[in-house]
């Protein structure tokens, strides 16, 4: 922010223009305590193999582990963790305010043929050992190839734009699909895409799966490695990070491409118009 006297933009302008909320100005970060710490390791685990549980089930599973936990805290963790229950309901994302844009579902009786037709991103919670980052990732739907990725110690709009500028100095997609959450709808994010000429797409109340392909590579990214790995900090994350998206788009078979990497596909398919590829219907 610039506070100087010679700016001609006040610092509400300035965050309008960010797609910020005033609030930000004034924001303190807070540090976790240890036992939230440990309670948000359990969380982000019973999460990732159960994305339907909401508040109240997590509660009762904490329950279950010997916790003594209340369904307050709970709900308050997984806002921190940006976690929400994978089910439908009248909203599934919350945009920032009245001055972050929600455009309509574009995907639907969409058959996804090729890449670069529909590019999806979404943010997950990732746990350190004495602490949390949240990474952001772009992802190509025909071919699960990973795009782009970025790391970022709070809920910012600024790395998902980070990850997006990346992804688009590769390719331009047709489509861009998201939530209505507020880091893809705020100005900033918007404003990169339409530049780019890009159709936004956003997902509609009840539409539970959009996301399902984002939803299955975080399973991938915390299963095969960040609770292997247990990283320590932010740097050993973005190292042990950049070497699995390497394993995952170059290396690692999925039954889904025909026993193809998303490389293969990927690649094979911008280099070449001809192929006995199977659709995606969504």
């Amino acid at each position: 922010m610039i506070e100087a006297a010679g700016c001609p933009l006040s610092l509400r302008d300035q965050c309008r223009l960010l797609g910020l909320g005033r609030s930000f100005l004034y924001y303190v970060p807070q540090a976790v305590g240890t036992e939230d710490l440990r309670v948000m390791r359990l969380l982000d685990e019973q999460y990732t193999r159960s994305p339907c549980y909401g508040v109240e089930r997590m509660t009762a599973w904490l329950h279950r582990q010997g916790l003594r936990i209340g369904h307050h805290r709970v709900r308050r963790l997984l806002r921190l963790m940006g976690l929400e229950a994978i089910y439908c309901k009248p909203r599934l994302s919350r945009p920032g305010g009245p001055e972050h844009r929600v455009f309509p579902y574009l995907l639907h009786g969409l058959r996804i043929v090729r890449p670069n037709q529909v590019w999806s991103a979404d943010i997950t919670y990732i746990r350190l050992r004495e602490g949390f980052v949240y990474l952001v990732a772009i992802l190509d739907w025909f071919s699960r190839y990973v795009l782009s990725w970025a790391l970022s110690t709070t809920l910012d709009v600024w790395f998902c734009v980070e990850a997006l500028r990346e992804a688009l100095g590769r390719a331009r997609p047709e489509i861009f699909n998201s939530d209505q959450g507020s880091q893809f709808t705020s100005e900033a994010f918007i404003g990169v895409l339409e530049g780019a000429s890009v159709s936004i797409s956003m997902d509609g109340k009840g539409r539970v799966f959009d996301n399902i392909f984002v939803e299955r590579l975080w399973r991938t990214v915390k299963y095969e490695e960040v609770y292997l790995k247990d990283y320590g900090d932010v740097d050993e994350a973005r190292w042990g990070l950049g070497r699995f998206f390497r394993f995952y788009n170059q290396a690692r078979l999925h039954q889904a491409l025909g026993y193809r990497t998303p490389v293969e596909v990927y690649v094979g398919m911008e280099l070449s118009s001809q192929g006995s590829w199977t659709a995606v219907a969504i």
